[in-house]
C-alpha cells in the first residue's frame, strides 16, 4: 500500500466533469458518476479518483477525511466577480423593484458612479478587509477559485490601487485569484472621455502589466461604443493581455463577434446577442459566461438563452458576477438553481458550466475545474446524497467540507 497525504472516503456519490478544455453540446451534459466515490491526494493534487473500496486497499494515510455519505464534487470556480469596492448599494434596490432600469439610474449619477465615489474614498487596508470577508464567505460556499476585476476606480491612482489589493488577496486567501483590469467599466464624469481612453490604451496597459492577466471592458449605451471597445482590445492584446469583454447584457452593440475573432477568452452576460455573433463564438470556442444572478436581482426578465448557445457549440460558464449593484450575492449554488429554472439547463451542463467551463472562461480549465489525475486537488463535500438537490435546496448552502489544493479548509 502507498502512503498518501489524504483520502476522501464514503461519499454517497463522486461527479465530475473530465477533460482539460471546455465541453460544449451534448459533451457538456456528462458527468463522470462514481458511486460511494473517493479521492486521493498527494502534494496538494489528485493522484487518483475511484470507488472508497479501491482506493482504502491502495492507499494509507494520516489524513482520512469522511464525506458522511454526502456529493463529492469539484471546487466551484467563479469566473466573472467585481469583489473589492467600497460602500454599498442597498438604496438602489427600491429603484429597481419600482422598475426603473439599469442603466437610467447609471445615466442619473448612481450605479457604478456611487461605488466609484466610496471606493475612490477609502484605504487599501479598507478595500482588504471587506473583500477578505466577501472571500471567506465564498470558500464557505464552495467557491475554491474566483476573478476579481477592478473597475470601481476609474482614475490612475484608484485602478491601481484596486490591482494591488487583488494581489495582496491572492497572497493572503486560501482562494486562487485570477486578476482582470477593467479600468474600462464606464468613463469616469472627472476626465475627459479622449484622455481617459488614451491612458487605457497606453500608461496604462504598460504599467500594470504585472498586476492583470487579463483586460476587460464594458461595451454598452452609456459604458463604451463598439469603436472604442476595438481600440482598447486590440492595444490590450497587442501589449500582451489576455481579453475578455461585457457585451450584449442590455443592448446588442455588435461586439460579442468582433471580440471573439480579436481571441477574447470569455464573453460575458449576452442577454442579447445575435445568432451569427453565437456561430462565430463558436467557432473561435469563445466562453459564453452567463450571469442568471443579474437577471434575478434587476428583474430585467431577460434570461440568456443557454439552450441556443448549447446547440450552437458555444462553451458555456456561470458566475455570479458578484458586485454591489447587479448581484450582490456570492453564492455559486444559487447561480446553478438559476441556470436550471430559468435558462433550462440540465444539472449536469450546470455543474460543468460552474466548474470545468468556468475554469475554461479563466484560462485554468488544465489545472483546475475537474476530479482527475494530475488535477488541483480543489474539492467540496455536499450534505446531499444526490446533485439534484443543489437546484431543489436553492439560496442556502449545502456545503460541509472544502478542500483547497489538498488541504483541508
Amino acid at each position: 500500500m502507498k502512503k498518501i497525504d489524504s483520502l476522501i472516503i464514503n461519499s454517497s456519490m463522486l461527479i465530475t466533469p473530465l477533460g482539460k478544455t471546455a465541453k460544449t453540446g451534448k459533451d457538456a451534459g456528462v458527468l463522470k458518476q462514481i458511486k460511494n466515490g473517493a479521492v486521493a491526494i498527494n502534494d496538494g493534487k489528485i493522484l487518483e479518483v475511484g470507488t472508497t473500496e479501491k482506493l482504502t486497499k491502495k492507499y494509507i494515510t494520516e489524513q482520512t477525511i469522511d464525506a458522511k455519505n454526502g456529493l463529492i464534487m469539484p471546487g466551484f470556480v467563479d469566473c466573472h466577480t467585481h469583489l473589492v469596492y467600497g460602500g454599498s448599494r442597498e438604496n438602489e434596490m427600491a429603484k429597481t423593484l419600482a422598475g426603473t432600469p439599469y442603466l437610467k439610474i447609471l445615466k442619473d449619477g448612481g450605479g457604478i458612479h456611487s461605488t466609484v465615489k466610496k471606493t475612490r474614498e477609502e484605504t487599501s487596508y479598507e478595500l482588504e478587509n471587506s473583500a477578505m470577508k466577501r472571500l471567506d464567505l465564498m470558500l464557505a460556499h464552495g467557491t475554491t477559485t474566483a476573478e476579481i476585476k477592478t473597475g470601481y476606480g476609474l482614475e490612475p491612482d484608484t485602478e491601481k490601487k484596486l490591482l494591488k489589493v487583488i494581489k495582496a488577496l491572492n497572497a493572503k486567501s486560501e482562494l486562487d485569484i485570477v486578476s482582470t483590469f477593467l479600468g474600462a467599466h464606464i468613463v469616469p464624469k472627472d476626465i475627459p472621455r479622449e484622455q481617459y481612453i488614451d491612458w487605457l490604451c497606453t500608461t496604462a496597459l504598460t504599467e500594470f502589466k504585472d498586476l492583470a492577466e487579463f483586460v476587460d471592458i464594458f461595451t454598452e449605451d452609456n459604458a463604451y461604443t463598439l469603436a472604442e471597445t476595438k481600440k482598447i482590445l486590440q492595444a490590450s492584446k497587442t501589449a500582451g493581455y489576455k481579453i475578455k469583454i461585457h457585451a450584449g447584457q442590455f443592448n446588442d452593440l455588435k461586439a460579442s463577434g468582433f471580440a471573439s475573432d480579436l481571441g477574447a477568452v470569455s464573453i460575458d452576460h449576452l442577454e442579447h446577442i445575435s445568432d451569427s455573433q453565437l456561430k462565430t463564438m463558436s467557432k473561435n470556442k469563445t466562453c459564453a459566461v452567463l450571469m442568471p444572478g443579474v437577471v434575478y436581482y434587476l428583474n430585467t426578465g431577460k434570461y440568456a438563452d443557454a439552450r441556443k448557445m448549447l446547440k450552437l457549440g458555444v462553451p458555456v460558464a456561470l458566475a455570479t458576477d458578484f458586485n454591489p449593484g447587479s448581484c450582490p450575492s456570492f453564492n455559486m449554488q444559487f447561480i446553478i438553481s438559476l441556470a436550471c429554472k430559468e435558462m433550462k439547463m440540465t444539472i449536469e451542463e450546470a455543474i460543468t458550466s460552474a466548474t470545468l467551463n468556468s475554469a475554461y472562461a479563466i484560462d485554468r480549465a488544465k489545472y483546475i475545474g475537474s476530479l482527475e489525475k494530475g488535477k488541483q486537488a480543489d474539492i467540496i463535500i455536499l450534505d446531499i446524497d444526490n446533485p439534484w438537490k443543489i437546484p431543489y435546496h436553492f439560496g442556502g448552502n449545502l456545503v460541509t467540507t472544502v478542500i483547497k489544493n489538498g488541504e483541508l479548509i
